[in-house]
């Protein structure tokens, strides 16, 4: 601390309501204390600190008025200003509110030797504290998100490495690999290190190269996937190149799926395939999860968009599995789908989400059909991830909000056993209202997702006045 050169000279005939409102303006709290540390005398200039009831310290210790760990701080700052070392240095002070809660405060103090009197000056630091908290859950938020790429890295590493095709990552512009898989390596005849930084064209021969060329210029223009036949450049075997196009962060970079052509239909393009042949390729690509399962519920087969919804590498991993280690509430959306397919042949929008093996949950919609007839019976569901999409128009209001409101204006005037036994039964006709809902008033299945017996389903039913149960049988 520096102090004024000359205090004589510019506060000589300074007097004491001048001084008392100069000390007052720029601190948030002053305390004036006699010898033994007793508040005699005090000014907030904090409208904030104001509301915290610190005016009836006056005639207390000071040291009664912090929180234990502050105790031994005040000890110090009183004994420092006793020894009339000048102003003690500044120590942090947590102090009480009468709203319950501390305080955190900044203090120095010095002792006034004519009037035996000690001033400690104190500065509010809840806006520091506030931004440090706030800067403490931003670093937080930060490890987190970083753990979460650093997971979604690894997973990806190892479904990159596992695929049994060739897969290379190359830049749009240079067309240099920028990263390939252990089976991309075999297109080289080189090491994997030896792999990245060569042309994509040295893989291929001449006129395979030219191919190549010709599809990454087509992806680049339209934008779409697209896919073409070459021969490689080691062993001449004739494979089936698939590239798509993304970017990441300012460039511009392809992925190229390398497969054997054995497994591909023939060339000569959508003349030679049938109509039929077509629309299996399309629900392949189709962005909505698309599956076929048996009367039972296990999986026949399923397309590559409900994979990536699943989080399952292969289909072959999923195939024979039952639909609803997947879908939704295990037990209960599946069998209320089935339920409706064999009973009405078709559902539509049934709304529910899907659990990924990685521990991704996305919400869907459902649409199925029922396939009665032909060599093996089956049922189709369509599933569309409905996360991201905006709803255009606002959701129906719910009686929920205004019956918390007309709970909340009761308080002070009903007891809280009351209080409790209204807010008890609002939320128990809710959660009876969403089963009916999700069910589609099956209420077998809703009783069963409640938990409950038919019985004391229809009991609840009737003590809302939920449901047409006048023309219904009794359980």
């Amino acid at each position: 601390m520096k102090p004024f050169d000359a205090p004589e000279e510019s506060f000589g005939n300074l007097d004491a309501q001048t001084a008392a409102q100069l000390i007052a303006t720029t601190s948030d709290l002053v305390l004036i204390l006699d010898d033994a540390g007793v508040i005699r005398d005090m000014a907030i200039g904090s409208e904030d600190l104001s509301k915290e009831g610190y005016s009836g310290w006056l005639g207390q210790s000071w040291v009664e008025t912090v929180t234990l760990d502050s105790r031994p701080k005040v000890q110090a700052l009183l004994s420092s200003a006793a020894s009339g070392a000048g102003a003690a240095r500044w120590r942090h002070l947590n102090h009480t509110s009468s709203q319950g809660g501390n305080v955190p405060l900044l203090f120095s103090a010095i002792r006034l030797e004519k009037k035996k009197r000690v001033i400690a000056v104190g500065r509010d630091l809840r806006q520091v504290a506030a931004l440090q908290q706030r800067l403490v859950d931003a670093q937080q938020a930060m490890e987190r998100d970083y753990w979460h790429l650093r997971q979604a890295e690894t997973r990806y590493r190892h479904l990159f490495q596992m695929v049994p095709d060739a897969v290379l990552i190359v830049d749009a512009y240079s067309q240099k690999v920028i990263e390939a898989n252990a089976c991309a390596t075999r297109l080289f005849g080189r090491d994997a290190d030896e792999v990245v930084g060569r042309f994509i064209t040295d893989a291929f021969t001449e006129s395979g190269a030219r191919a190549i060329q010709a599809l990454m210029a087509g992806v680049r223009a339209s934008g779409q996937p697209d896919e073409v036949r070459a021969d490689t450049a080691i062993d001449g075997k004739n494979v089936l190149v698939a590239a798509s196009m993304f970017r990441q962060e300012n460039s511009s970079l392809f992925l190229l799926r390398v497969a054997s052509a054995s497994a591909a239909p023939p060339a000569g393009g959508a003349q030679e395939r049938s109509p039929r042949d077509l629309l299996i390729e399309a629900v392949e690509r189709m962005p909505d999860g698309f599956v076929v399962t048996d009367n039972e519920g296990l999986i026949l087969a399923a397309n590559s968009a409900f994979l990536d919804l699943a989080q399952v590498a292969s289909e072959d991993w999923m195939r024979g599995e039952s639909l609803e280690r997947w879908l939704g509430r295990s037990g209960v959306d599946l069998s209320v789908l089935v339920a409706n397919l064999r009973q009405h042949g078709s559902v539509r929008l049934f709304a529910t989400n899907v659990r990924g093996d990685q521990g991704l949950s996305t919400d869907v919609e459902i649409s199925a059909v029922a396939v009665p007839h032909g060599k093996q019976p089956c049922f189709g569901f369509t599933i569309r991830n409905v996360g991201r999409r905006l709803s255009m128009s606002p959701r129906t209001p719910r009686e929920s909000p205004r019956s918390v409101e007309q709970l909340a204006d009761l308080v002070g005037r009903v007891p809280l056993k009351d209080l409790v036994q209204e807010s008890t039964d609002l939320i128990e006709k809710l959660c009876i209202e969403a089963a009916l809902e999700l069910t589609r008033d099956n209420r077998a299945s809703a009783a069963e997702m409640l938990g409950l017996s038919r019985q004391s389903l229809y009991v609840k039913l009737r003590r809302y006045g939920l449901g047409d149960l006048a023309t219904d049988d009794k359980p």
